[in-house]
C-alpha cells in the first residue's frame, strides 16, 4: 500500500511524520512511501535524502492525498485536509477526539479510518507506539533549556575568583514523562532540584535522579494505574495542602516547571498569582500545560509574559516542534511501530484488527462509525509500584536505648566466646606439649585481633585491605631466603619456589591495593 506524509499545514509546525530512516523500515513491510515536497525541510530532511531512501517525492498536497491509501501526519487534520479524506483511506496522526467532536463527525462522514496516536493505550506492549511519551520527553528537556535561556544566572554553583555563585533552585510540578525529563536535565546542569507529584509512589524515581521529593502529610494518596498511568483529580482538602506547600516554596525557588495535566480536562491551576508575586525578580516559570489552559494563573498560550515583579512566565505550546529533528525521529519511529502492528504479514497490506487492544484503543473512526471512546484494554495500564511505608523516625532516647542494648548484647557474646575459648585452651593444655601451646596461643590471639580489626573496616575497603594483608604475608620470603643456602637440593628448590611465590604475593598485593585506592580518589 502507498503510505504518504504531507507537509504539516499548522502554522509553526516543523515536525514531519516520515523520516528517511523510518521510510526504509516501512518499505520492509511491503509498503511504498511518498512524501510531499519540502515536508521535512524544517526538520532537517531535504527531498534528496528522501529520494536516497527510496521515497517518492510528490508535488503538492492534493496529489499526495489522492495517491496514498494511508496518510501519516503529526497534527490533527485541518478542515481542508479532512475534506480530502475519502472512503477506505486511513489517517494516522494526533487527533484529540474528546476536544474535536466536529472533526470526528467529519471523518466519519468521509468514511475514513482514523488512528489517533494520542489514544494509544498505556500498556507495556504499546510503549513503542507511545507518541505522547516521546513528545513529553522532548518537551521536558526543552523546558529546562528554555528556562536557562530566560534565567539570568548559572544552573550550577561555582566558586570563582570573583566570588561564590549559588546553584539555581528548580521546582518541577508533576513527575510524568515530561517532569522526569526536566528533573534529569536540570540535575545534570547542576541545579538543586525539588519535585512534587500527587502520586507518592513516584518518589523513588525522583530521588534516584538526584532530586528531592516534596511529601505532603496527607493520607489521600493516589495510584496512577487507576487512570491509565495519569494523575487523577485531587480532593479539595488535598489541593489546599498542595497549594500550601507551593506557597512555602515560591520565595525560595528560581525556576518552576509545571507539567500537570488530567486527560479530558482543563489543566489544574497550581501556581497561583500570589505565588508568582512571592517569587524573586528574574525567576522563570515554564508552563508545559499552556495548551490546556496552563497550571499558572498568568500563563498565556504561545506567549512570554513578564509579571509586575519581574517573573518571566513562558507558555509556549510548541516545545517538541522547537526540536523538530529529534521530535520527528521519535514520532516517525512510533508511527513505524504502529504500521508494523497493522501489517502483521509484512506483505504491504493493512490488517485493521479491532480485536487488538492497541489498534482498537487508538482507532476513533472506522467503517463510517465513531469508535471513540474505546473500551478499557484487557491488560491493566502501567502503574507504578506502591510506595514503601516510611519507617517512624526513632527519638534520641530510643536511639540511645537501642545502642546500649546492642552494646550489651555484643559484649555478652564476646565474653561468652572468650570464656569458651579459655576452657578449651585449658583442656588442650592438659595433653599438648608446652612448645605447641606457646605457638597455638599466639595463633589464636592473632586470629582474634585480626577479626576485630577487619570487622571495624568499611565494607568498601575490604578488598584493598586484604590486598595489603596479602603483601604483608609475603614476609615468609625471609624464611625462604634463609633456606636457599641449605645443603639439601630439595630444600633449596622448595625455598626458591617459595621466594618466587612470595614475591608475586608482595608485588601483586601492593599493585591491587594501589588500583583499588585510586577508585576512591577524585581526579
Amino acid at each position: 500500500m502507498k503510505i504518504g506524509a504531507p507537509k504539516e499545514s499548522a502554522q509553526g509546525e516543523a515536525r514531519v511524520a516520515l523520516t528517511p530512516e523510518s521510510a526504509k523500515q516501512i518499505q520492509k513491510l511491503g509498503h511504498e512511501c511518498l512524501v510531499e515536497t519540502g515536508a521535512g525541510l524544517a526538520a532537517g530532511f531535504n527531498d534528496d535524502t528522501y529520494r536516497d531512501a527510496g521515497v517518492t517525492v510528490v508535488e503538492g498536497a492534493d496529489a499526495l492525498w489522492n495517491e496514498t491509501e494511508v496518510v501519516i501526519k503529526v497534527r490533527e487534520p485541518s478542515e481542508q485536509e479532512a475534506e480530502r479524506l475519502r472512503e477506505g483511506q486511513t489517517l494516522i496522526s494526533f487527533f484529540w477526539p474528546a476536544q474535536n467532536e466536529a472533526l470526528l463527525e467529519k471523518c466519519k462522514a468521509q468514511g475514513a479510518t482514523v488512528i489517533a496516536m494520542d489514544m494509544v493505550p498505556r500498556i507495556s506492549r504499546a510503549q513503542k507506539m507511545d507518541a505522547l511519551s516521546s513528545m513529553a520527553n522532548i518537551a521536558g528537556y526543552r523546558a529546562v533549556i528554555e528556562a536557562g535561556n530566560n534565567f539570568g544566572r548559572f544552573f550550577t554553583g561555582q566558586v570563582t575568583a570573583a566570588g561564590k555563585v549559588p546553584p539555581a533552585k528548580v521546582l518541577v510540578i508533576g513527575a510524568g514523562v515530561a517532569g522526569l525529563a526536566a528533573i534529569g536535565t536540570a540535575t545534570s546542569l547542576g541545579a538543586v532540584v525539588r519535585a512534587f507529584d500527587v502520586r507518592p509512589e513516584v518518589s523513588e524515581q525522583i530521588e534516584s535522579m538526584g532530586a528531592e521529593f516534596l511529601f505532603l502529610d496527607f493520607e489521600d494518596s493516589q495510584d496512577g494505574s487507576e487512570s491509565g498511568g495519569y494523575a487523577s483529580p485531587s480532593s479539595p482538602e488535598f489541593r489546599e495542602k498542595q497549594l500550601e506547600c507551593f506557597r512555602e516554596q515560591a520565595p525560595d525557588v528560581d525556576i518552576v516547571i509545571t507539567t500537570a495535566l488530567i486527560p479530558g480536562r482543563p489543566a489544574p491551576k497550581l501556581w497561583l498569582e500570589d505565588m508568582v508575586a512571592a517569587m524573586k525578580p528574574g525567576s522563570v516559570i515554564i508552563d508545559l500545560a499552556a495548551e490546556k489552559g496552563g497550571n499558572c494563573d498568568l500563563t498565556k498560550p504561545d506567549e512570554r509574559v513578564v509579571s509586575d515583579n519581574g517573573v518571566v512566565v513562558i507558555g509556549y505550546t510548541d516545545f517538541p516542534s522547537r526540536m523538530a529533528t529529534q521530535s520527528s525521529l521519535l514520532y516517525a519511529t512510533n508511527i513505524r511501530h504502529m504500521l508494523t502492528d497493522l501489517t502483521p504479514e509484512k506483505e504491504g497490506v493493512i490488517n485493521h484488527n479491532m480485536d487488538d487492544d492497541v489498534i482498537r484503543g487508538a482507532t476513533v473512526t472506522h467503517q463510517s462509525e465513531i469508535t471513540f471512546p474505546p473500551p478499557p484494554p484487557k491488560v491493566k495500564a502501567i502503574g507504578a509500584s506502591k510506595p514503601k511505608k516510611k519507617e517512624k523516625e526513632p527519638t534520641p532516647e530510643e536511639k540511645k536505648a537501642t545502642e546500649l542494648a546492642n552494646f550489651k548484647a555484643q559484649t555478652t557474646r564476646q565474653v561468652g566466646l572468650l570464656a569458651v575459648g579459655g576452657v578449651l585452651m585449658l583442656l588442650l593444655g592438659q595433653v599438648a606439649p608446652a612448645s605447641f601451646m606457646q605457638h597455638f596461643i599466639v595463633f589464636v590471639l592473632a586470629c582474634f585481633i585480626g577479626f576485630q580489626v577487619i570487622w571495624k573496616v568499611s565494607h568498601s575497603l575490604h578488598t584493598p585491605l586484604m590486598a595489603v594483608t596479602n603483601a604483608i604475608s609475603g614476609i615468609i620470603i625471609l624464611g625462604a631466603i634463609l633456606q636457599i643456602g641449605s645443603g639439601s637440593i630439595v630444600v633449596s628448590v622448595l625455598a626458591a619456589i617459595s621466594v618466587l611465590i612470595a614475591s608475586i604475593n608482595i608485588v601483586g598485593g601492593f599493585l591491587v591495593t594501589r588500583r583499588m585506592l585510586a577508585m576512591f580518589q577524585k581526579s
